[in-house]
């Protein structure tokens, strides 16, 4: 076992805002379980990274490793934890940055398989995020400087046309994070919730394709910015969250959307 002095879980980890996270927080010296469930190309809603694409992830970082694993299945990220626990002898950090989108429709013709899959991966998918994580960082040496930091979207607080099953379950993410900060009061683990808005990523690529004729620079006209936010920017804003200094923003959403509607 290597120790090291701060160890993270990075969900989602194999691209977009996952990986940037993995590459921050491992540039900061961090220890990094790295977790991708890597479905590959053949993927259902859309094609997801592969495991060649986590392992390159983690490849440029000494204390960074892969990790397989679904972040529907509890019982795997409980697995994740341990291995990561094990590896460096403690977990001080989880962000749950695992998600998918879909929509293109009003809410009464969104399909149920549809709303099933977005809640379990991006609601759930936090859920057992925390379950897991949260009770080996009350455990661990020093849980005052212990973070759990969900990604959320400008959607957990607006609603966004043709998206109401994402809207639901980001808006999922907000609320439970809130429950847990007010759980963990008094313990010095704190947790909060990040919400981008439009980020260069694979996934606002595919945001874009359920409208007609819109791209990536449409989605990002509605941010004071005027552009796409970059993965790095947000990993930045989550960096800060993670950090002992972060504790400042436990049970906050931070809106991390370049000025999205505001």
């Amino acid at each position: 076992m290597t120790t090291v002095e701060r160890v993270a879980l990075v969900t989602g980890a194999a691209r977009g805002m996952g990986a940037a996270v993995v590459g921050r927080l491992a540039a900061d010296g961090y220890a990094v379980l790295a977790l991708d469930w890597c479905a590959g190309p053949d993927a259902e809603p859309y094609p997801m990274p592969a495991r060649a694409d986590l392992e390159a992830v983690v490849a440029p970082y000494d204390h960074a490793v892969a990790h397989v694993a679904d972040v529907r299945d509890r019982a795997a990220l409980e697995a994740a934890v341990a291995e990561a626990v094990g590896r460096w002898g403690r977990l001080d950090v989880a962000v749950a940055a695992a998600g998918l989108v879909g929509g293109g429709q009003p809410l009464w013709e969104t399909a149920d398989d549809q709303l099933a899959l977005l809640w379990d991966a991006n609601a759930r998918g936090v859920w057992n995020t925390a379950a897991a994580a949260v009770p080996a960082m009350l455990a661990g040496p020093d849980p005052s400087g212990c973070r759990f930091v969900a990604v959320a979207s400008a959607a957990g607080s607006y609603g966004l046309f043709h998206l109401a099953a994402y809207n639901a379950a980001k808006h999922a993410v907000v609320g439970m994070v809130r429950g847990l900060a007010a759980d963990l009061a008094g313990t010095g683990v704190t947790a909060v919730a990040v919400s981008p808005g439009s980020t260069r990523t694979p996934m606002l690529a595919e945001t874009a394709r359920l409208y007609p004729d819109a791209d990536v620079d449409d989605l990002a006209a509605h941010q004071l910015l005027q552009r796409p936010l970059e993965p790095a920017e947000i990993a930045a804003t989550i960096a800060f969250c993670c950090s002992r200094e972060g504790a400042a923003v436990n049970g906050s959403v931070v809106h991390a959307d370049g000025g999205f509607r505001a």
